[in-house]
């Protein structure tokens, strides 16, 4: 089997994973679980990277690269456990994101601090606050 036979996730679907953990992100730091927050940043630090590693040919993957300052301030307000750091770096993050789409050309696609926790499957408390 040839490399260029596999799978790849496409532009949108990589774009869907950023939205999925964008909205878990905000749903952890408002619970303060630290903990989730870290893994959900890493989740789109690492959706990011895989953008840069397989959209090359996508004229919007040249344009990922404003992300990276905003997540780097959202990491920074997890490790601090500083809530309103978080809150003032996530808004940044969601202007980016806005920013970025208007830039590509996508700007119909605009994105939200999220007011409706949409995975009732997962609880976004740390163990340690139940």
């Amino acid at each position: 089997m040839k490399l260029s036979d596999t799978y790849k996730p496409g532009f949108g679907e990589f774009m869907m994973y950023v939205q999925w953990h964008h909205a878990k992100l905000w749903f952890a730091g408002q619970n303060e679980n630290w903990k989730l927050a870290d893994f959900e940043v890493h989740e789109i630090m690492e959706t990011v990277d895989n953008i840069r590693k397989f959209e090359t040919e996508r004229s919007e993957a040249k344009l990922i690269g404003w992300i990276s300052p905003v997540l780097d301030s959202i990491n920074m307000s997890i490790q601090q456990k500083d809530l309103l750091f978080f809150r003032k770096s996530y808004t940044s993050l969601t202007y980016t994101c806005n920013l970025c789409h208007k830039a590509a050309k996508y700007g119909f696609t605009v994105i939200k601090i999220p007011d409706t926790q949409i995975f009732s499957n997962q609880d976004f408390k740390s163990a340690g606050q139940k």
